[in-house]
């Protein structure tokens, strides 16, 4: 047995210097500037190749939907995400990616506290979203160069809409392993054509009620293995929803003539896994009581036809072809925004938010963190090298990157790497971090994250999430004392 690697830390680089030379001894490549610029950096630059419902973004900062598994039992809003959208908006990004997904229907959730966008939930949507937009106007003074979507979405496998620990999945077609880990009982649990048409008008009217609420676009949800994201990996379905590309993407062309047969001229975007793997699992011989063992890939036969962007002779490694020609295809119908990612939190969780500290359903990283980061980074690279007329490109997986996220973003974007920066977990402790950075020129560490995975933690021990480290709002809760308990439980 091969003896586990030592991780370097990010807080143990002490400059930039020291951050370069660690990169460069993994054998990857992070570009990384000196120095966090002022009102020059191209942070703070407006991207003017680009408008979105009329709208140029006042700058390239994007964050990810960020949902905190808080809402009502009937999917409205309280106080908790009345008080994260506030600070969504103070954020100083001028790209709001979804704020937090929002199911389409009320059987589509990931969990019974999950936003669902219909017409009794309109009116808090509209709070919601003048909440964010007021926040935003207050601090920066306007709001005309700000640009808010709404992530739409159906769970699919991941459904749990009346348990937080019952799954109820409704599946794209049957998955040799993930099938037994998200408790899928049969066939009955797959679609049927007919269910899908069904689901595409769920899909036209929630665009619809976006639209009247004052979204500026809807972001329709293709990663990280839910429902419209496993479609991509439909091969072995039969019918015109499964089987060859044009029918894997058949739904996401259904979802959009329909949208546009109602006039709808909202915008569109699309978050995509770019890629996935094989699922991941903790390996036993190496875990100890109390902490899990790294990531090694579950026993696999091949080929291996499962999952989009594997490459199915050896589904340890990605496959960008199909990739490459899915974002061909946003391009011809017309999407604007193409916010990329990787993996499943549920069952690739290194490779979509690299972590020095796993969740509790992860595992340790089998290897430093930055290689999964600079993956992600590579991809977008590549892909905004050809990506379609009027369309742009947002980067992910950033929060690993802590000190030197200022650093790194500046030359992504002065490279030409990227047209934005999207930020996930980190703006749960640190809201304007990249604003803060372009006004003080240095980050306040304190409200760094460190990538502990409580945001991720407690919403698998059936809790709200939230940075319960370094957020006092969470910190000094009554959960984070329920949390505590539940993971000294096990």
């Amino acid at each position: 047995m091969s003896a586990p690697f030592k991780l370097t830390r990010i807080p143990s680089l002490k400059t930039v210097d020291a951050f370069r030379a660690h990169v460069a001894s993994l054998g990857i490549e992070i570009p990384c500037e000196d120095e966090i610029a002022g009102s020059d950096s191209p942070i703070g630059q407006p991207l003017t190749a680009l408008t979105v419902n009329g709208k140029t973004l006042g700058n390239r900062i994007a964050l990810h939907p960020m949902e905190g598994w808080d809402g009502t039992t009937d999917g409205g809003v309280t106080d908790p995400m009345r008080r994260r959208w506030r600070r969504f908006g103070e954020s100083g990004a001028k790209l709001i990616c979804g704020a937090e997904a929002m199911a389409v229907r009320p059987d589509g959730r990931a969990n019974p506290n999950q936003l669902i966008i219909n017409e009794a939930n309109q009116a808090g949507l509209v709070e919601l979203r003048d909440l964010l937009l007021t926040a935003h106007r207050d601090k920066y003074g306007t709001t005309d160069d700000l640009v808010l979507g709404f992530q739409l979405t159906h769970s699919g496998r991941f459904c749990r809409p009346n348990g937080k620990f019952t799954y109820e999945p409704r599946i794209a077609y049957r998955h040799p392993i993930l099938d037994d880990k998200f408790k899928v009982q049969g066939d009955g649990d797959v679609w049927t054509d007919g269910e899908v048409e069904e689901l595409i008008a769920d899909y036209v009217r929630a665009a619809r009620i976006a639209r009247e609420v004052g979204a500026d676009f809807v972001d329709l949800k293709h990663c990280h293995g839910y429902l419209l994201h496993e479609f991509l990996g439909a091969y072995t379905r039969e019918g015109k929803f499964g089987g060859s590309f044009e029918n894997r993407t058949r739904i996401l062309r259904e979802i959009v003539a329909g949208i546009r047969a109602e006039c709808n001229d909202i915008d569109l975007a699309v978050r995509l896994s770019t890629f996935d793997m094989v699922p991941h699992r903790p390996d036993l011989e190496r875990s100890t009581p109390g902490k899990l063992g790294p990531g090694i890939p579950e026993e696999h036969a091949t080929p291996y036809p499962y999952q989009f962007g594997v490459n199915p002779d050896d589904p340890t490694q990605i496959d960008l072809r199909e990739t490459t020609a899915f974002v061909a295809l946003c391009g011809e119908l017309g999407i604007k925004l193409l916010n990329t990612t990787a993996g499943s939190p549920y069952y690739t969780p290194h490779l979509q938010r690299p972590a020095a500290y796993p969740p509790s359903d992860g595992y340790q990283p089998a290897y430093d963190p930055l290689i999964d980061l600079a993956r992600q980074i590579e991809v977008v690279r590549q892909l905004k090298a050809d990506l379609p007329e009027g369309m742009a490109i947002i980067a992910s997986g950033l929060s690993y990157l802590q000190e030197y996220l200022p650093h790194v973003c500046q030359a992504l974007l002065r490279d030409n790497w990227t047209d934005c920066v999207g930020l996930g977990r980190v703006v749960l402790s640190y809201p304007d971090i990249l604003a803060a950075a372009m006004a003080q020129g240095g980050l306040e560490k304190r409200l760094i994250c460190r990538t502990f995975s409580d945001c991720t933690t407690a919403p698998r021990k059936g809790l709200p999430s939230g940075c319960f480290p370094l957020d006092d709002f969470y910190a000094q809760s009554e959960t984070a004392t329920e949390l505590k308990a539940k993971k000294k439980a096990g």
